[in-house]
């Protein structure tokens, strides 16, 4: 809009991502000469006060002339919300300029600048035949109502004038203004006295507040110049403080370094105990199933074969009861040195001998009694089969 308009520069948004109050300035006085060029406002914004003088008086003229109602706070501001209000005046500008008719887009630039100003002074004659319209029917229905008591006033008006004028009431009135007029210098001169006292005060307390800032301002260069007396001391302390926090961190480094190698170690030992535990299983179950084949195939054959393998049987039983405390005392041995044993004794030669003679003796029985025989014999060794060892106790001292 404000390149149709004619503005010499190019605006973005990114101008008023900060509070840029020039701009704003410049852009307000530049939509306040456009709308009227015959306006004076000071364009001094360099204090403060300026600033706000120059806010007000934009927003009273474009309230008064033009109807726009502009929120100064947002313009004071000159960020995004002041482009808004900005918008406000621009926009009436771009729509008065739009109902005016297409041109023909390629033109000069004299004749868009002839279009520019004979537009500009167009607006502002509009501006003002709409001010006097307004003004013209606001006195014309005041005029109105005064005509209405035209008639009571002439009545009024006569008397007066007839009547004679009277010198008393006259000086009596005159006197009456004069002391008015006495009573309120005398209240001005007295406001200007207490100007006056006020000032002096203010001043006197001014001074005071300055003696006060040197004051304090000499004692402070004097603390900091006097080094106080338990500096030494709490920098020895600070020291030995850092020392502590470095034999801290170390000694916590080398504890969490030794729980960690603990529990590696304790890992591996019940690795080991696990691994040692599932063997002793799998021992366990072969024998059971060794004997179980055993008692089949006894049933099955003759007794003198069964007698054999009875002896092939005890002589591998022994291997596998010696390989079996073998490994039991090595597993012990890791979990505390515990030696697990059972109530019954190992077979003896002489046990073997009895069972030799026992059976040369029932050769010469008739079949039932070696049967009978074999019968005698299979449960003993089956009972001394099925020997189990004991499962080992788990202890605290296994680690």
């Amino acid at each position: 809009m404000m390149k149709a308009l004619g503005y010499p520069r190019l605006i973005s948004m990114e101008n008023f991502r900060t509070p840029n109050f020039m701009l704003v300035s410049e852009v307000l006085l530049w939509l306040v000469k456009r709308y009227e060029p015959q306006t004076d406002i000071p364009p001094d914004v360099e204090t403060e006060q300026d600033r706000v003088f120059f806010i007000k008086a934009v927003a009273q003229f474009m309230a008064t002339k033009a109807h726009i109602k502009l929120n100064t706070k947002k313009l004071y501001q000159a960020d995004g919300y002041a482009v808004k209000e900005l918008l406000k005046i621009t926009s009436v500008l771009y729509g008065a300029m739009n109902t005016k008719g297409t041109e023909r887009t390629e033109v000069s630039e004299e004749d868009s600048s002839k279009f520019k100003f004979d537009l500009g002074s167009k607006v502002a004659d509009l501006k003002a035949a709409r001010q006097l319209a307004s003004e013209i029917t606001s006195k014309g229905a005041s005029l109105y109502d005064l005509l209405g008591k035209e008639v009571e006033l002439r009545e009024a008006r006569t008397e007066s004038i007839a009547r004679p004028l009277e010198i008393n009431e006259a000086e009596k009135m005159m006197k009456i203004a004069i002391d008015n007029i006495l009573e309120q210098v005398q209240k001005t001169k007295d406001m200007l006295n207490n100007v006056t006292l006020d000032e002096a005060n203010l001043e006197a307390r001014i001074e005071k507040r300055k003696l006060e800032l040197e004051i304090s301002q000499k004692r402070l260069q004097t603390l900091q110049s006097v080094r106080p007396a338990f500096m030494d001391e709490y920098e020895k302390i600070e020291e030995e403080l850092q020392k502590q926090y470095s034999s801290y961190l170390e000694k916590f480094h080398n504890l969490s370094y030794m729980e960690q190698l603990l529990d590696e170690h304790r890992r591996t030992e019940q690795e080991m105990f696990e691994e040692a535990a599932n063997i002793l299983h799998l021992m366990q179950n072969r024998l059971k199933e060794e004997e179980q084949n055993l008692l089949k195939s006894g049933n099955n054959d003759d007794s003198d074969v069964e007698i054999r393998e009875d002896e092939g049987s005890d002589s591998e039983e022994r291997q596998i009861m010696k390989q079996r405390t073998a490994m039991e005392t090595k597993v012990q041995g890791r979990s505390g040195k515990r030696i697990v044993g059972t109530m019954h004794g190992g077979d003896t030669e002489e046990d073997e001998d009895s069972e030799d003679s026992e059976i040369d003796l029932d050769d010469d029985d008739d079949d039932e009694e070696v049967e009978d025989d074999s019968m005698e014999i299979s449960p003993s060794k089956s009972n001394r089969r099925a020997r189990k060892p004991e499962p080992l106790e788990e202890s605290d001292n296994d680690f």
